[in-house]
């Protein structure tokens, strides 16, 4: 199931995902080829993961930055959390575009 939900405008489309992130800080997506609208977003959500045009997977390793684990850290320790000090590294994902090869 995919919630959809039509605004007016950008603005409010990132309050209405702050309101609906609940403030939990985990995850945050956005689909935008406009830097100034990603930009916005991941300041007022300031969310852990943040992923841009990409799948909320891409921010734990799949098709994204680092490597893939369901668990608190990776084999290395370099998971989504370190297992030294069981936070986590804040992750700023984009899929596909600014690439340069």
């Amino acid at each position: 199931m995919l919630p959809v939900v039509r605004v007016r405008s950008v603005e409010e489309g990132i309050e209405a995902a702050k309101k609906s992130e609940h403030n939990y800080r985990h995850t945050a997506i956005i689909h935008s080829h406009d830097v100034n609208h990603m930009t916005a977003m991941g300041r007022a959500l300031d969310t852990t993961l943040f992923v841009k045009n990409g799948p909320s997977m891409a921010g734990l390793g799949l098709g994204g930055e680092g490597y893939l684990s369901f668990s608190i850290a990776t084999p290395t320790g370099e998971g989504v959390t370190n297992p030294r000090t069981f936070t986590r590294v804040r992750r700023c994902v984009m899929v596909d575009n600014l690439r340069i090869y």
